[in-house]
């Protein structure tokens, strides 16, 4: 699956994050202490990049940590456009007996009023500019509404730009109302957002159908394990990625998205930009590293994902 278009991404991260892991270090050494560019946004502007696309990300990258994380940002090739002066938030991980252990976490200030307005005059802007927006959410509560997305979604759509939505809870419930172009949503928290009864299959297709009549062209279901379930207007259809070893599951669901975003911006059909995703998804488990991978081995990865017409 190869294609030569860069598209250009918007990437909203409200909530950047400056993530510090502690490993075990090679025999006969001590430590090995690591810093990573941590949160949703970032992770999958990581991996858009990785996928050829150009990526601009708007948020707010306040305080020394927030200097920190803008530098590794731009150091990883991704345009910033920072707003207010809010700081971002910092996570510490002990990694080292396998599982990772929470030494100390950092939340990201609140954004306040004039944050907010900020935060969404320079994504409204970025947007215009670029293929496609994609909108992803916080780890912690930091003050965006579900409101702040589905008007950015209404004014998007009232200029023709196409909206990639990786959200939960109230702000999938705002961009599904509005009519994001595509939301990706994990089969659990479809449940935990009270839109499906149940994770098996039939309630899953169900409540999708019923939220494609709300407004969306199409809602991706990641479903762990499982095939991903795609329920659009052109018809529903499970994408089938070979198994993978897992070494490290975070960030998955992100390279997913990133990659039916820039299949998205590249014009593609949808079922080959969940397949260009679900193939990001599956190669990123199998590394060290999150949001990262490589675009020719992806994309070649890509040509053995299956898609399945549901009746």
């Amino acid at each position: 699956m190869t294609d030569d278009r860069a598209p250009a991404l918007c990437v909203l991260a409200p909530d950047p994050l400056l993530a510090v892991e502690i490993e075990e270090g090679r025999a006969g050494g001590g430590p090995e202490i690591h810093v990573h560019l941590g949160g949703q946004g970032l992770w999958l502007a990581r991996m858009a990049y990785s996928l050829g696309a150009r990526v601009v990300v708007c948020g707010p990258f306040g305080g020394e940590v927030g200097d920190i994380t803008a530098h590794l940002a731009r150091s990883a090739e991704l345009e910033l456009r920072t707003t207010g002066t809010a700081g971002a938030g910092a996570l510490v991980q002990d990694r080292r007996s396998g599982e990772p252990e929470e030494i100390a976490t950092m939340h990201a200030q609140p954004l306040d009023r004039h944050g907010l307005d900020d935060l969404y005059g320079t994504t409204l802007v970025t947007a215009l500019e670029s293929d496609v927006c994609v909108l992803t959410g916080s780890r912690s509560d930091i003050g965006v509404p579900g409101d702040f997305y589905g008007r950015l979604v209404a004014d998007l759509r009232a200029s023709d730009r196409p909206i990639v939505a990786d959200l939960s809870g109230e702000p999938a419930r705002a961009v599904v109302e509005a009519g994001c172009t595509v939301l990706k949503i994990s089969h659990d928290e479809m449940v935990e957002g009270g839109f499906a009864k149940s994770a098996e299959l039939d309630d899953l297709r169900g409540a999708a159908r019923a939220m494609v009549g709300e407004g969306p062209a199409a809602v991706v279901v990641s479903r762990a394990d499982e095939p991903t379930l795609v329920v659009s207007g052109d018809g529903d259809f499970l994408v089938i990625a070979p198994p993978m070893t897992t070494v490290d599951h975070r960030g998955a669901g992100d390279s997913m998205t990133a990659g039916i975003a820039v299949g998205v911006g590249r014009g593609v059909p949808l079922p080959q930009a969940v397949a260009l995703g679900a193939a990001a998804g599956a190669l990123n488990v199998a590394r060290h590293g999150l949001g990262t991978g490589r675009r020719e081995q992806i994309e070649a990865f890509a040509e053995r994902v299956t898609v399945e017409g549901l009746s």
